[in-house]
């Protein structure tokens, strides 16, 4: 059986404050994007390993033993023994290290897909707290809904956003970022409250000086190029741009009659969402 995990933006995020569970209280909005990865799950019959992974398409960087496809298997395995050996395989094309969940989605489908393949019987809250357990941004995608996040990212509130008029022009220059690197660089402050749930709802075109991504100061500091292709997008008339996640990917939200040129380096990943 075949699904396509698919991956997400943020629009705005916030860093309130580190948790004692050493992870980081936030406020965002998880926005999901319509382009995927391919994961296929089979029975390996005559396997002595559990779980056999393989993967084409962008390489995945780090040990196998670190994939999320791979320690989401192992977790539903721990309480579901009976789950016969499987073979996994990976096609990836949603960007590393780019602040667009790719990982996240992976683990997320991975689940959903073994609960549904052998008959588990897990609900949509079941799945959810298995993917807390894995990620962060994991519990999203199994509602795979525009949705407003707190708590670490696992507190989810489906809203609804209109952006049938509008195209999402989605940019990513090949530069990795590390996610725990790019917490470390944070200096947390107190924060008035801001409202993001309220902020999306006013119109985009006062999103720029409302709605703000944390992550964009340090790391348009270490890597200007990012730094530059928001600023790009604003000039080609986007009416927001944004980093997303902790990048290196960045987005912008133009009209749909609005045709803004497209002028990247070969290397780069860019499309329309």
């Amino acid at each position: 059986m075949v699904v396509f995990p698919n991956c997400k933006i943020n629009i705005g995020l916030n860093i309130l404050g580190k948790r004692p569970d050493g992870y980081h209280n936030l406020q965002t909005i998880f926005y999901p994007i319509n382009i995927k990865d391919a994961l296929e799950i089979i029975e390996a019959r005559e396997s002595v390993e559990q779980v056999l992974f393989s993967s084409s398409g962008i390489t995945l960087e780090g040990n196998e033993q670190d994939n999320l496809c791979l320690k989401a298997a192992y977790l539903l395995k721990k309480d579901f023994p009976q789950l016969p050996a499987v073979q996994m395989h990976l096609h990836k094309n949603i960007p590393v290290g780019a602040g667009l969940g790719g990982g996240s989605a992976n683990a997320a489908f991975t689940i959903q897909l073994l609960n549904s393949q052998f008959s588990l019987g897990l609900t949509q809250q079941q799945l959810i707290k298995y993917a807390t357990v894995l990620g962060s941004d994991c519990p999203f995608f199994i509602l795979n809904k525009p949705c407003y996040a707190t708590g670490r990212g696992e507190i989810l509130e489906e809203i609804s956003i209109d952006f049938s008029a509008y195209k999402i022009l989605l940019v990513n220059p090949g530069i990795h970022i590390n996610t725990a690197w790019a917490f470390s660089t944070l200096t947390l402050k107190e924060k008035s409250a801001v409202n993001l749930k309220e902020l999306i709802l006013q119109p985009i075109g006062t999103w720029q000086q409302t709605i703000v991504n944390d992550f964009e100061k340090p790391v348009f500091a270490a890597h200007s190029e990012i730094g530059s292709i928001k600023n790009y997008l604003y000039q080609q008339g986007a009416l927001y741009a944004s980093m997303s996640g902790s990048g290196s990917s960045v987005f912008g939200i133009f009209e749909k009659n609005n045709h803004p040129a497209i002028n990247f380096p070969a290397h780069y990943f860019y499309r329309f969402v």
